[in-house]
């Protein structure tokens, strides 16, 4: 079975006025992906996500003109020979470093769909795995800067749905990041786990004002202090607090994180299904943190099908950690993009589908009506 064509999707939806959430990162304005889709010679299609990369169109012709005729007529099935043929070809030698890696991602991702479908497996049950029930925690485009009585009433609806851990965006300051926390974890009790992101927002010095206040709230972890190199904030920050800090969503491919790991400072492991390589490479980076008895946590990424595959891998590795579900209230790409459902039961834990493949279908129409809208996602 011959891979016989791939096609690109760049796609967007505008945030509804008063969903748009700030965060450390900034406040997203529109919602970007790049949807991938891969037909082969005997019939079978296959579909993924490659990240927006904050530049959508860019990562759709990358795929389009020059990662895809390099894998015409490759074997659909031989996911690790089309990784290789891409790596060698463009990422490790003169390519665009992180968005090769998140193009790659895509393709990776509807190979692996192929697969499934062609064996007539979900892709856990390909890969190893069973289906088995995950815990979640509640993020996406939530728990973003808000007084704390609004924030105390957004947790406790999350927590009234059936989660048991959520994730509350810092990056505001460290005194307000400090008050929002503490008044959280005061409302909620000590049963529930809470997670914190910065996204890259901050230096030492900030660190080091709010490290005392996750600490005494017992914060599961800080998340991405500081931009994905500074390799010395990060081995500093290791010594401000008991509180693990995590990272992942933007380091790319095993070599990346095989320096993450020898950093030894981060120890809550975040790679992106379609950022960081895809399954094929995902699988490699799951087994070098098993070696160390470390936890993959996968950042989701904007729709389902990234959703849908993270399951799939958390569901085949012996070191799953928490699935990252998006509890954005309003998410098109989550609710509309595919014909399955991504719901926690009330123990707040999520399975994957067992239908063959990623076990979804896309709705193809659903494309036409969330055309690339340019512009930056955050402002």
């Amino acid at each position: 079975m011959k891979i016989q064509d791939i096609r690109v999707y760049p796609i967007s939806y505008r945030v509804p006025e008063g969903h748009n959430h700030r965060m450390g990162v900034g406040r997203m304005v529109k919602r970007d992906a790049v949807l991938v889709k891969v037909l082969t010679d005997e019939g079978l299609v296959g579909w993924g996500e490659a990240h927006h990369g904050r530049s959508p169109g860019a990562i759709a012709m990358l795929i389009e003109n020059t990662l895809k005729p390099m894998v015409l007529g490759m074997d659909a099935c031989d996911t690790v020979g089309v990784w290789h043929r891409l790596y060698l070809g463009h990422l490790a030698t003169h390519g665009f470093g992180a968005g090769t890696s998140i193009a790659m991602s895509g393709i990776d991702l509807a190979l692996w769909d192929i697969r499934g479908k062609a064996a007539g497996w979900p892709i856990y049950r390909l890969i190893g795995g069973g289906q088995r029930r995950l815990p979640a925690y509640a993020g996406g485009l939530t728990l973003g800067f808000k007084d704390a009585p609004a924030l105390i009433e957004e947790a406790q609806g999350y927590v009234a749905m059936g989660y048991k851990a959520l994730k509350l965006r810092l990056g505001d300051t460290p005194e307000r990041d400090a008050a929002r926390v503490e008044a959280v974890r005061d409302a909620l009790g000590d049963g529930i786990e809470i997670m914190t992101d910065v996204n890259a927002a901050y230096g030492l010095d900030e660190i080091r004002r709010l490290m005392p206040a996750l600490d005494a709230c017992r914060a599961a972890w800080l998340e991405e202090p500081f931009p994905p190199y500074d390799d010395h904030a990060y081995g500093k920050a290791t010594g401000l607090g008991r509180t693990p800090l995590a990272a992942g969503e933007n380091h790319y491919t095993r070599y990346e994180f095989k320096r993450l790991l020898e950093q030894d400072a981060v120890t809550i492991l975040q790679p992106d299904l379609s950022k960081s390589g895809g399954i094929t490479e995902l699988l490699r980076i799951a087994a070098m943190a098993s070696a160390r008895r470390q936890k993959i946590h996968p950042h989701s990424s904007m729709t389902a099908l990234n959703m849908f595959a993270s399951l799939h891998l958390l569901s085949a590795i012996d070191n799953a950690g928490y699935f990252e579900a998006d509890a954005t209230a309003v998410n098109p790409f989550r609710t509309d993009l595919v014909d399955g459902k991504l719901e926690i039961d009330a123990d707040g834990c999520i399975a994957a589908p067992d239908a063959p493949g990623l076990g979804v279908e896309v709705d193809e129409g659903f494309i036409a009506r969330y055309p690339l809208i340019d512009g930056p996602c955050y402002v």
